[in-house]
């Protein structure tokens, strides 16, 4: 029982850690983000922030696999493995991204502006793109089995990821100021006539 209750405090104390990093992350940026804030923030001291959560670099990995994981435990993503319509798989991925980005973007945004000048938010970047190349593979493969795409499973996951990733989005809503409904409708017609 003693042991039991350790470890939970233990995760307790991780999973305050990590949200509180991804919370400063997002409100001061990951450069000017300390050790000693996150700490004060995860209300714990800055040797438990290194010895649970392995310092900043490593903390901002911990976020973005985090997300990943989440993201590739949804529902949504069985659903797109099993349906047997084109379209539906189409319409399932990019609600997929819509629904990550619109979960992720302020934390993704940090990590983009950053990668260019810190190593460990480069990592964090190639990271999330893996995982997203990954899932749109898996949505490319499912139209190939259903004899639904024009062009072959690389160059329909190249297409995906051009038009699902973040910097399309970042375009979109951001630039353009779109809704993300109107991101989301727009980028499934767009595809439509790029694969189908």
């Amino acid at each position: 029982m003693q042991t039991s209750r350790r470890a939970e405090y233990a995760e307790a104390t991780r999973q305050a850690i990590i949200a509180a990093s991804r919370e400063l992350f997002v409100s001061k940026g990951y450069v000017k983000t300390t050790v000693n804030e996150i700490a004060r923030s995860a209300r714990v001291a800055p040797a438990t922030v290194y010895a649970v959560g392995g310092g900043k670099q490593d903390l901002l990995r911990t976020v973005i696999r985090n997300g990943a994981a989440d993201c590739a435990m949804s529902p949504t993503i069985t659903a797109v493995a099993e349906t047997l319509d084109p379209d539906e798989v189409l319409r399932l991925t990019v609600r997929i991204t819509r629904e990550s980005f619109a979960e992720w973007a302020d934390l993704m945004r940090v990590v983009a502006d950053t990668a260019p000048h810190e190593p460990a938010a480069a990592e964090s970047l190639r990271l999330v793109h893996e995982s997203q190349r990954a899932a749109l593979t898996s949505a490319a493969r499912r139209l190939e089995t259903l004899g639904a795409l024009r062009v072959d499973v690389r160059e329909a996951t190249d297409v995906l990821f051009y038009y699902l990733g973040n910097a399309s989005y970042f375009t979109l809503t951001g630039d353009n100021g779109w809704s993300l409904e109107d991101a989301e409708r727009w980028l499934l017609g767009a595809l439509r006539r790029a694969l189908l």
